[in-house]
């Protein structure tokens, strides 16, 4: 069963993935259609469906008590999001960022970030408490997405004249094919979870290890994609905005919707140190932005070499 379970998660993963592309180039279409500028797409349509698997994966995790891998979903992708996915990107070539990006998304992206990291870090206020995030809390993470939505809309206001006109599918193809790719999302994330715990409890490693790894990473490969691509052509609106855009969705719906719905979510994997490379990273990427308006090779290889040492922490706990 071990065996069966291990390929069940790898091509789950993979399923995912593609299921995810799909998602990604129907509802871009979509929002094509409505003539929508690139940094609205990015920030949204591409950051939000990208978020899709770990959306599904937090829900699924959350309502079966695996509180360890729910958490593990966020933390891990947003590390990973920015460390190693903006920090290859910066490698392959340094991304240039515009004033606006500079002056209001990434002050955005770090405050929503330190709202999170003083919301879960119950013990940085008491040493004997767990972290835990409440209803509450998940409500006020939701509230600062609605807050960045307003942003976003003020955006769309201003820039009419970045639009896209020419929509990859029709509005009719656009919409058959979401349909197909979430059921398709939903459906893989749930085998994910499944064989995931199953492969974590017969290996006896931590829920932490296998979320962190397998699918933090594996979930995280259509914004490594999207990401690269775009620093490679030149479009450094859609490289530094789905990351942005993916982290904040990741922070405020994919952790905080599903604990509005559920409750509290409390774990003792995590602690002072995981929530610290949460913010680092934030931080990092809001310091070598706003230094000198892009993000360097050298930058990059110095968010590589976070993320790896952090991944040792891990494993040598």
């Amino acid at each position: 069963m071990l065996v069966v379970n291990i390929i069940i998660l790898l091509v789950s993963l993979f399923l995912i993935i593609k299921f995810s592309d799909m998602f990604v180039d129907a509802a871009t279409s979509i929002a094509e259609g409505f003539k929508v500028p690139k940094i609205v797409i990015a920030l949204t349509v591409a950051a939000f469906c990208t978020c899709a698997p770990e959306l599904a994966i937090s829900f699924n995790s959350i309502s079966s008590g695996n509180a360890d891998m729910t958490l593990a979903n966020v933390i891990g992708s947003s590390i990973i999001n920015i460390l190693l996915i903006i920090g290859i990107s910066a490698i392959v070539k340094p991304i240039k960022l515009k004033e606006r990006t500079i002056r209001k998304e990434l002050p955005f992206l770090l405050m929503i970030t330190t709202v999170f990291y003083f919301l879960l870090n119950d013990s940085f206020f008491n040493t004997k408490a767990i972290n835990s995030l409440s209803r509450v809390d998940g409500i006020i993470l939701i509230i600062w997405f609605i807050a960045f939505c307003l942003y976003i809309f003020s955006i769309a206001r201003r820039h009419k004249e970045d639009s896209i006109i020419n929509p990859k599918f029709t509005k009719k193809q656009a919409i058959i094919r979401t349909i197909i790719a979430l059921v398709g999302i939903i459906v893989t994330s749930d085998l994910i979870v499944d064989s995931a715990v199953y492969v974590a409890e017969a290996l006896n490693i931590s829920q932490k290890i296998i979320a962190m790894t397998i699918i933090v990473i594996g979930t995280s490969l259509p914004e490594l994609t999207i990401t690269i691509l775009s620093a490679k052509k030149g479009e450094f609106d859609m490289a530094i905005g789905n990351i942005i855009g993916t982290n904040i969705f990741n922070i405020c719906i994919v952790l905080g919707l599903p604990i509005t719905i559920f409750g509290t979510v409390s774990s003792t994997a995590f602690g002072l140190v995981d929530l610290m490379v949460v913010l680092l990273a934030a931080l990092l990427l809001f310091i070598f932005g706003t230094s000198d308006k892009k993000l360097t090779r050298r930058e990059g290889i110095i968010m590589l070499l976070v993320v790896v040492v952090y991944y040792l922490y891990i494993f040598l706990q």
